[in-house]
């Protein structure tokens, strides 16, 4: 065990209550803090320092180690050191090297970790720090007197290409000797460094709106990954759909839908993967595209959460392992009861929040063709011509 890494993830928190569970892509902070790190190849051991009983389990389930922290290394005072310390005396060994990743950074990446890990445990440095390059000039206020200038002279102003690079401290993660951090108590000590990250990657959640603001980055920063799934459950309208109906004059409704939708329906059926449309919507032909796709409907389901909770029953299928895509308010209910809840690139903002992943196409678009390619892509299953699903 020669590094070890060191989550702190209290319970409380101000500025946004249970912060470290807020669904960041659909997966609680403190879980995409502990699949970054254990990512990292040169990481040993994962431990998440808490108090909390909710933010242990989802740490557990992430696959890290919980060290649960005393009342009074919890509280709004208590420095992150206090909970590293803590959490080393806890550990059987002592490791060579300590490090501290904060799940307030959601978009940590492993490589990045793994770096700052090795010029530790090569010698290079004894702390470093992830930390964004900068030109800007930067202004500090002096009162009465106005603004002076911080790291340059006002006066002169170099183009970009002269001025040397500052660099803004991220909060994302920090890479310690362990017996310095001992020594000194604080996790800067000896050779100072940084360990530069891209741009995408140094946003920190501390107020409502910077949650915000990672939710909509992890829609095109979070990589697409196969969904490991047993089953998939769709909405009808705005998933097979654009969203959109058509009426003629005599009040007749009409949709329209992509054809590849229905390419990858039936090969997720040939693979043997049970289908299910769930919809409110009462309109016909919600059950004539459903028989055209050749998988069972639910329609005209007032509670929709009831009505999936029943079938996942029936078919003896473990919410955990089945996927649900959903669009509106209305599927917030079925997409809390799946371990997949998936949302449509142009959904509700509270669907997009609950969602663990979106879709890149939209809803009548090929929506329903990604997801089918991805529960496939899990499977291993490609197409034979050209080796893609």
């Amino acid at each position: 065990m020669r590094v070890v890494c060191v989550i702190p993830a209290r319970g409380g928190s101000k500025g946004i209550p249970r912060k470290n569970l807020a669904l960041v892509g659909g997966r609680p902070l403190v879980a995409r803090a502990v699949k970054s790190a254990l990512a990292a190849p040169h990481v040993d051991v994962v431990a998440v320092s808490t108090d909390d009983d909710e933010i242990a389990l989802i740490a557990r389930a992430a696959g890290a180690q919980v060290i649960r922290r005393p009342d009074d290394l919890s509280g709004d005072t208590a420095s992150s050191e206090s909970a590293l310390l803590h959490a080393l005396d806890q550990l059987d060994g002592e490791p060579e090297v300590t490090v501290m990743v904060q799940c307030t950074s959601p978009f940590i990446d492993p490589a990045d970790l793994d770096a700052a890990v090795r010029r530790v445990l090569d010698g290079e440095a004894d702390s470093v720090f992830s930390g964004l390059e900068t030109h800007e000039f930067q202004w500090r206020s002096i009162g009465a007197r106005g603004v002076t200038g911080v790291g340059h002279d006002p006066a002169h102003r170099p183009r970009r290409q002269d001025r040397a690079p500052h660099y803004r401290e991220t909060g994302a993660f920090y890479v310690m000797r362990t017996a310095g951090l001992r020594e000194h108590r604080h996790r800067f000590f000896g050779r100072i460094d940084v360990q530069p990250v891209p741009t995408a990657h140094a946003v920190e959640v501390d107020e409502p709106a910077d949650l915000e603001l990672v939710r909509a980055i992890a829609q095109i920063a979070d990589e697409p990954e196969p969904l490991d799934v047993d089953a998939v459950v769709t909405d009808f309208d705005g998933v097979h759909t654009d969203d959109r109906a058509y009426v003629d004059q005599d009040g007749r409704e009409t949709v329209a839908v992509s054809r590849g939708d229905g390419m990858g329906v039936a090969r997720l059926r040939e693979a043997g993967v049970p289908m299910l449309i769930l919809s409110t919507e009462i309109n016909p032909v919600v059950a004539a595209r459903a028989r055209k796709l050749g998988v069972p409907v639910l329609h005209g389901q007032a509670d929709k959460a009831t009505a999936l909770r029943k079938w996942l029953a029936d078919e003896g299928l473990d919410p955990a392992r089945v996927a649900y895509v959903g669009n509106d308010v209305n599927d917030l209910g079925c997409l809390a009861l799946v371990g997949w809840p998936i949302a449509v690139p142009d959904a509700h903002p509270g669907v997009l929040a609950a969602a663990r992943v979106t879709l890149t196409r939209p809803g009548g678009a090929g929506a329903v063709r990604e997801l089918c390619e991805r529960v496939l892509a899990a499977r291993g299953i490609q197409d034979s011509e050209d080796g893609t699903i």
